[in-house]
């Protein structure tokens, strides 16, 4: 009996061994093939929700104006039945920046049309002979960064048949060509009866130049003023601005954070320190600049100040004294290529601690031929005095003049190439010298995305000089004969009381105009 109960409970105890045995090998299969099927539905549903484009977030279904990622609106995405916008692949290329178009504030369309949205408006006005592989990049680098209206006053090559056909078709651009109409007007300017500019008249070369510059930048206030533009700037076509110090790289925003109390800004003049004597196209190619001495601690600029010159008459090659920005209004007027003024007060003037104009001086060999051509005087070291300012456009024109090729390119190379690496390495760590890499990037992602090839290709109509003139008449025959009154005071609207203090103000602050000035030399100033 006992023996059959032991029996009976070894039995029983073995058969719920075995059972809870099978039991827990079934759970730890399960188990097993959950966590296997886990990890491969999961991948499935992903890859399905990738193809499908994603689950809409609640916060774009149901928001009145979806937005999406930058480079959405661009690339054309489409919108699903539920009205959210769906991401198509080229927008995920956009987003990655695999893509080649230029991805800026400011890039909708390669024709960078910004209407009256944008605020302040921004206008440059330049006086150029180039040709489009010159001005395309210029004028397109300059419309990335906010610049709305540019007003150009051409002639050379600017203003051939070809060039000025594709210019025109530009929006934003304006076209004056030097006309005899357009020399009458400006001969009719009071600029010829004041002398703030008369030690530049009727001398040649870079002095004519520097006149006719004045005269434009005058014209231009009056064409910025009727565009309804708040800043006017004056930029060679060899000039890029910098805009430095901003939260985006812009400068609309620059200037639209600019004291309302301020009527002109400076922008100190960076130099292009070219390392190659074969430069095609200076904007993409040329990175490594000369700083400023007002964006240098003044032991910086003095202790290198030699190694900087490298043998050169100063510290830059041409001027050093920057260019400026000034606010529309009443009385503005050119002090020279380089400031504005006004001939009611004193401009309040203030500089940029950062942003620059970077000036591609000299950048390709061909440039000393082409700056000899465009001026007749003798290869004398006292002739060039007459028509040149700066003391090494003198030497490079002598030079251009009376040597051969081979003697040329030397000179070239040992005055303006800096092919010594270790010298500029060193200058680099000083902060003389700096990189400024964004100017080469967007002019190459311009050139890449077709831009200057698409504006050259749309150009189908070509203005002609006289159906120019015949558009212009009008706008500028009202400041035409608003100038002559205005120098018969009493002939005006204006009281007697604001004549006279006109007058008192311009008896004591007639200030002469301001020619491109070298940086400070070291014997100027006393070093502490």
């Amino acid at each position: 009996m006992a023996g059959h109960y032991k029996y009976g409970f070894s039995s029983s105890s073995a058969s719920s061994s075995s059972s809870y045995s099978l039991s827990s090998a079934a759970f730890t299969s399960r188990l097993l093939l959950f966590l296997t099927v886990l990890p491969l539905t999961l991948a499935c549903f992903a890859f399905i929700l990738q193809w499908r484009g994603g689950i809409t977030d609640p916060m774009i279904r149901w928001s009145p104006d979806p937005i999406g990622f930058p480079g959405m609106g661009s690339s054309g995405g489409s919108r699903g039945s539920d009205g959210h916008i769906l991401l198509s692949r080229s927008d995920c290329v956009d987003v990655l920046g695999q893509s080649h178009s230029a991805s800026f504030p400011y890039y909708r369309d390669w024709k960078f049309d910004y209407s009256s949205d944008l605020r302040p408006k921004v206008c440059i006005t330049t006086s150029t002979s180039a040709g489009l592989e010159q001005i395309l990049p210029w004028i397109f680098y300059h419309k990335v960064i906010g610049v709305s209206h540019f007003l150009l006053f051409v002639e050379g090559k600017a203003a051939s048949p070809d060039v000025s056909k594709v210019l025109e078709s530009i929006p934003g651009i304006r076209v004056i060509y030097r006309t005899k109409e357009l020399e009458e007007r400006q001969a009719r300017s009071r600029i010829w009866n004041e002398s703030w500019l008369a030690s530049f008249f009727y001398k040649p070369c870079n002095y004519e130049l520097f006149v006719k510059q004045s005269l434009n930048m005058e014209m231009a206030i009056v064409m910025a003023r009727d565009a309804g533009v708040d800043w006017i700037i004056h930029l060679d076509t060899d000039e890029l601005i910098y805009p430095a110090g901003t939260r985006e790289y812009s400068l609309r925003l620059l200037l639209s954070e600019v004291p309302a109390n301020v009527d002109m800004v400076v922008f100190p003049n960076y130099e292009s320190s070219v390392e190659r004597d074969d430069i095609r196209e200076p904007f993409s190619e040329i990175s490594m600049f000369k700083k400023n001495y007002d964006h240098l601690p003044k032991e910086v600029y003095f202790g290198n100040y030699k190694e900087a010159t490298r043998g050169n008459p100063n510290y830059f090659l041409t001027y050093g004294n920057g260019k400026s920005a000034a606010r529309i209004q009443d009385h503005l007027r050119p002090n020279g290529a380089h400031r504005w003024h006004n001939y009611m007060k004193a401009p309040n003037e203030i500089k940029f601690d950062e942003a620059a104009v970077l000036h591609y001086t000299y950048p390709k060999f061909s440039d000393l031929t082409s700056r000899r051509d465009r001026c007749g005087c003798k290869p004398t070291k006292d002739d060039v005095k007459r028509c040149f300012m700066l003391e090494f456009d003198r030497s490079a024109f002598i030079i251009a003049s009376t040597a051969s090729e081979d003697e040329m390119l030397q000179w070239y190379r040992e005055r303006v190439v800096w092919a010594d690496k270790a010298l500029y390495l060193k200058l680099l760590k000083k902060g003389i010298l700096t990189r400024v890499y964004a100017p080469m990037a967007i002019v190459q992602a311009l050139r890449e995305s077709g831009v200057f090839s698409s504006v050259i290709a749309s150009a189908k109509t070509n203005l002609s000089k006289e159906t120019f003139l015949e558009s212009i008449k009008t706008a500028n025959s009202s400041k035409s004969d608003s100038q002559e009154t205005s120098r018969k005071i009493g002939n005006s609207g204006e009281s007697q009381t604001t004549a006279k203090r006109i007058l008192a103000y311009m008896d004591n602050a007639d200030l002469p105009a301001i020619p491109p000035l070298s940086p400070p030399a070291p014997y100027y100033f006393d070093l502490e």
